[in-house]
């Protein structure tokens, strides 16, 4: 299994180079940073998001970060400064170690799983994926969760469109759902 950083350098780059017709190496789309993050819900407890918190270390190798609210909203039962999500933003060797995890593992864990739909890159070449179980990743262990939750992906590219972006992501092994499956 060879480290996505690699193939990057060595197949990816070029292929992309001559599919578009890149002249500088640094037209070239590449792979920026990888933000992970879950919303808490209203009304969870304390000890959930500390379970989010845990999950999110096991996953991403690193300390995430709590983020609260900027403001209250009477409607939604939240006040200013409550704890309402959890995230972590990945970059260098975590990042890379991610993507290979995500890639041959993360999205064949998933239940009843056909493939990437392709509206899941933006107009930018940005990647979002929203997992609804937090088990697919191989570091949680089913036998051992409390309470399911989901988690979000994004992984911002240098892409300027939408098909770049696709390109960049089926080049490095990203499962995308073909076209008669839709």
């Amino acid at each position: 299994m060879q480290n996505i950083q690699e193939q990057m350098k060595t197949t990816v780059g070029p292929a992309l180079r001559k599919e578009f017709g890149y002249t500088n190496v640094h037209e070239t789309p590449v792979i920026t940073k990888v933000t992970i993050n879950a919303g808490l819900g209203k009304g969870k407890d304390a000890k959930f998001a500390d379970v989010v918190v845990e999950t999110f270390r096991r996953i991403t190798g690193q300390q995430p970060v709590r983020t609260k609210a900027k403001k209250s909203i009477a409607g939604f039962k939240v006040r200013e400064g409550m704890v309402v999500g959890v995230m972590a933003t990945l970059r260098g060797k975590r990042m890379w170690d991610f993507l290979t995890k995500l890639t041959n593992i993360a999205f064949a864990r998933i239940r009843d799983f056909r493939g990437i739909p392709e509206s899941a890159v933006d107009s930018q070449g940005n990647f979002n994926y929203g997992f609804t179980e937090h088990i697919a990743f191989p570091e949680i262990h089913p036998d051992e969760v409390e309470s399911l939750h989901g988690l979000q992906v994004t992984i911002t590219t240098t892409a300027k469109n939408h098909e770049e972006g696709i390109a960049l992501l089926k080049a490095i092994g990203f499962p995308f759902a073909s076209k008669q499956q839709k």
